[in-house]
């Protein structure tokens, strides 16, 4: 087997408005149609997407509260992470810089799914 691309990521969320406005609205990232019959929301970032998912009830696995970064999480590379903390900052949504040092901070989505914006 030899893996070329990696194409997407699922992501639970339990209310598709509040996941829509920060995917769109926050993190900016462009909505693409859809025609599948389940509720959800697709966004493209590059030539990768992510796939918001609705479901009934979202797991908690938050296995460190004090270094997300050591959760599971998604990763996304900014062309400036000041403006990307401000955004977020803007937006009542938490920041946790980077432990390791280097310039990259992580969130937290409405449902909790850690986000990862490194420079």
């Amino acid at each position: 087997m030899q893996i070329t691309q990696c194409l997407h990521a699922a992501i639970l969320v339990s209310d598709l408005e509040r996941a829509e406005q920060f995917y769109g609205n926050v993190l900016g990232l462009s909505k693409v149609d859809r025609v599948l019959k389940f509720p959800g929301a697709w966004y493209q970032v590059g030539e990768f997407q992510i796939h918001l998912i609705v479901a009934d009830s979202i797991p908690s696995d938050l296995v460190n509260s004090e270094k997300l970064g050591r959760n599971r999480h998604l990763a996304f590379l900014v062309s400036n992470l000041d403006a990307a903390k401000e955004q977020l900052v803007a937006h009542n949504y938490p920041i946790q810089m980077s432990a390791s040092g280097r310039a990259a901070l992580f969130t937290q989505d409405p449902d909790g799914n850690i986000i990862e914006l490194g420079e």
